[in-house]
């Protein structure tokens, strides 16, 4: 996929919903690498800051979102 069809295929999923992980910033290194070696480019997204010292990662398969959440469960802040 070129970069502008992963651009539209990512806001195409999150229109329809997609599912949400906020989790504290400290962890946004660790949190993109994982989601860089175990999902697709256009599987996921991140908005940084989107309230005091938390991300919001945003996946397009609850499953995904699932899976990230258990890496730091004393760190995600909600779902």
């Amino acid at each position: 996929m070129t970069p502008i069809e992963i651009f539209e295929y990512k806001k195409s999923w999150q229109r329809q919903g997609g599912h949400n992980v906020r989790l504290h910033s400290d962890l946004r290194s660790k949190a993109k690498t994982f989601c860089k070696e175990n999902l697709k480019t256009e599987q996921w997204d991140l908005s940084q800051y989107t309230n005091n010292y938390e991300d919001t990662f945003h996946f397009e398969h609850k499953s995904d979102a699932q899976q990230f959440a258990t890496q730091w469960p004393k760190f995600v802040l909600g779902e």
